[in-house]
């Protein structure tokens, strides 16, 4: 019976859509890194994902909207999610 469950629970893994791009994942691990000054982290942007600083942030605040992002990395998006909502309030 134990077998069956788990052949069950095999064929009702996510498709591989539902995963995260390779430029998806890499937008996340580079904000988990910690900065040291200005203008460091948008050389990493530029230099790591061939990316413009503008188009990074753009993806970046899609990407916290999307569900998938929240499964693969929940500390990071929640974090980022608060940032962004304190700084709607300020405005």
């Amino acid at each position: 019976m134990a077998g069956v469950t788990v052949r069950a629970m095999d064929q009702h893994q996510d498709p591989p859509e539902a995963a995260l791009a390779e430029r998806e994942r890499a937008i996340l691990a580079l904000e988990r890194r910690g900065f040291p000054g200005p203008g460091v982290k948008e050389r990493a942007i530029r230099e790591e994902l061939g990316l413009a600083p503008v188009r990074y942030y753009q993806l970046l605040n899609a990407l916290l909207d999307d569900p998938r992002a929240l499964a693969h990395d929940p500390v990071t998006v929640n974090r980022l999610r608060r940032v962004r909502e304190a700084r709607r309030a300020e405005r």
